[in-house]
């Protein structure tokens, strides 16, 4: 057995509770799990992308053309779909 597995197994024997503090834990364990630093290493990739490049022009010309088909998303919005 890896110590990959008898790590994952460590994991699925803790009790509940553990394992939800655990997941609370874990963007400071793995910093790249954080939100902003998966953006900023978006953000800084040169790698050319020309399929999202043109989705994004298509969907500013939408927003541009008609900006009330995309209306404001709120914070009470995003606690609904959560």
């Amino acid at each position: 057995m890896s110590s990959i597995e008898e790590i994952e197994a460590a994991i699925r024997a803790l009790p509940a509770a553990d394992r939800e503090r655990l997941m609370r834990d874990l963007p400071d364990l793995f910093p790249e799990l954080d939100g902003d630093a998966a953006w900023d290493r978006l953000i800084h990739d040169d790698q050319a992308r020309p399929a999202l490049s043109r989705m994004l022009d298509e969907v500013e010309t939408a927003v541009r053309e008609d900006p009330g088909q995309f209306p404001e998303t709120t914070d009470d919005e995003f606690k609904r779909r959560s």
